[in-house]
């Protein structure tokens, strides 16, 4: 790759090989690029009901904790939470804002609730609530309940989730079989494909940004987080974004394409790209740009883009089924306006899953976990329930299998 890497300046944000990512925010936008995000947050939204994009004043009374805030409006209601509740808990973090789990005191539901500070010097929320309003009714797309402003908070409402991808990673030992790989492949194609047909690119493709659902939704994946979402193309006369050069990395380094890397505005191809690094991650358990050392951050950097660029597809996935090497290959050779062939990549994989002789019946690598620690639970129990029969004292210890809990449990 003789492409040359271009310095770039670190914007507001979060940048490093992980889970954090470097952003292009406001101060790095372009005066075109801005007036793309305005005519996002101006433009008046059509839903499927017909109404506009003003979100219904519904009354919600919820109980959150928020640091050191009380904050109470004839609307919504987060109150600070006593020592015995289990709710308010802080669950995660977005691109912008803190993400925590709260209760509907109406009707008991469970809500997940991200905040951004209203003095904030770039306030993103706004904008990623219209994008989740645009997206709306999608599966695996968070349904969005109420988006406002309360005190010194910007606050968007929606569905309560289950745990990421990068928890699920962690509870099974950082490694996926091969069918839960094959199974998340073709549910995160699906999803990355309707968010580009909305108009939409992502920006920020990781394990993070995907997580399982809850209840009856527990074996659907669901895609988050579209604070860096942009829009690619005009709705109405499907124009493309212009091509450009000398942009900011948006997203996080360790998924984002080599083009990405290189300053290249990013597009459709672009969020392909991460994901096919998504699954290798996922296979190999790590990539070869993880853990880099260098001086200074911005040396760092410069290693991960470099490593990058000089591992062939082929070192990347040795060791793996052909289908990775060519999806990445693929990828890595669409044009910058070029639509992706979804279904070929679908198929890829779908192929290779039929040829391995799996089934797909939703039984994840999770699942399999879970099962067993709620079968050591009933030993346990069995046994000690055995033990106080024939002693007349309780036994000591019960197992619990240490599955993911507070919000982040497959159910």
């Amino acid at each position: 790759m003789g492409a040359k890497r271009r310095r770039r300046k670190g914007k507001k944000g979060r940048y490093d090989d992980g889970t954090t990512a470097a952003t292009e925010s406001s101060p790095g936008f372009s005066n075109v690029e801005l007036s793309e995000r305005n005519s996002v947050l101006n433009s008046r939204i059509v839903m499927t009901s017909g109404s506009d994009f003003k979100m219904k004043q519904t009354k919600l009374i919820l109980t959150l904790e928020p640091p050191g805030a009380l904050v109470h409006s004839s609307r919504v209601l987060l109150l600070k939470r006593s020592s015995s509740q289990q709710h308010g808990r802080k669950i995660g973090s977005g691109s912008f804002g803190d993400i925590y789990v709260s209760i509907n005191v109406t009707n008991g539901e469970e809500v997940a609730i991200k905040l951004e500070s209203n003095r904030a010097r770039h306030p993103q929320l706004l904008y990623e609530s219209k994008v989740y309003r645009i997206l709306q009714g999608g599966v695996g797309i968070p349904h969005i309940r109420w988006y406002g402003t309360e005190r010194e908070y910007n606050v968007l409402v929606m569905d309560l989730l289950g745990p990421s991808l990068e928890d699920l990673f962690n509870f099974c030992s950082r490694r996926f079989t091969m069918k839960t790989v094959l199974m998340l492949a073709d549910q995160m194609i699906g999803r990355i494909e309707y968010v580009h047909v909305k108009n939409f690119i992502h920006r920020d493709i990781k394990p993070d940004n995907f997580l399982m659902g809850i209840g009856r939704h527990c074996n659907k994946l669901f895609l988050i987080d579209f604070g860096l979402a942009k829009k690619y193309r005009d709705s109405r006369t499907r124009t493309h974004i212009p091509y450009r050069e000398d942009k900011n990395l948006t997203g996080t380094a360790r998924y984002a394409s080599i083009n990405a890397h290189l300053g290249i505005e990013q597009s459709r191809r672009d969020d392909m790209e991460s994901l096919g690094y998504v699954l290798m991650y996922f296979n190999r358990g790590t990539l070869p740009w993880q853990g880099l050392k260098a001086a200074t951050k911005k040396q760092k950097y410069e290693k991960i883009s470099e490593k990058k660029m000089t591992t062939s597809v082929e070192h990347l996935c040795k060791g793996f089924p052909a289908e990775f090497p060519m999806y990445l290959s693929y990828t890595r050779g669409l044009r910058f306006d070029e639509s992706p062939d979804y279904m070929y990549l679908r198929q890829l994989f779908r192929i290779l899953f039929r040829t391995l002789n799996h089934q797909y019946d939703y039984t994840f690598d999770w699942t399999m976990l879970k099962q067993k620690a709620q079968q050591s639970q009933t030993n346990a129990i069995s046994g000690a329930a055995t033990t106080q029969g024939a002693t007349g004292v309780p036994s000591s210890g019960v197992a619990t299998g240490g599955v993911p809990q507070s919000g982040n449990t497959p159910q």
